[in-house]
């Protein structure tokens, strides 16, 4: 389906991603929280994050960007939602883990007197890239398995 053509669609998509906006913020404030004041590796720290943000934006999703799609009951609804997620996690994980320890060596050598910590610039930078390939994952599986009982 092009999202371009079709309006209903990139309506959607656009709702999709404000969701994730918002989802992706709770993700961070939450990773943070948990990294630099609770000294959680950002594995530990980052699925904790990821289960808060799949929680907000299965609602917001729900009920704003696919109100159509109540057909199926709320639970059953919320766990494809999950299990989509989780496939979304199998892909994040490895992003965070291999990621992060690359971007530090990385960012070591380019580092030039930045007001902010390496290591903070590094695990915001493996979380945001981590969010956007999940975030197109999540979209599309979402849109034709959670969401498919609505029309295009």
């Amino acid at each position: 389906m092009n999202l371009v053509i079709n309006r209903k669609e990139g309506k959607r998509f656009i709702k999709f991603i404000i969701v994730g906006a918002f989802g992706a913020g709770i993700d961070f404030l939450v990773m943070n929280i948990l990294t630099h004041i609770f000294y959680m590796e950002l594995i530990l720290a980052g699925s904790i994050s990821f289960i808060c943000a799949i929680i907000s934006n299965f609602f917001w999703n729900r009920f704003w960007t696919y109100p159509d799609s109540r057909t199926r009951p709320m639970a059953g609804q919320l766990g494809m939602f999950f299990i989509v997620n989780l496939a979304g996690a199998a892909i994040r994980l490895p992003i965070l883990y291999f990621l992060e320890p690359l971007l530090f060596k990385y960012l070591l050598k380019i580092r030039t007197g930045m007001p902010i910590s390496t290591e903070f610039l590094v695990k915001n930078c493996t979380l945001a890239i981590a969010i956007f390939i999940v975030m197109l994952w999540n979209y599309y599986v979402n849109r034709y398995w959670t969401y498919n009982d609505i029309k295009s």
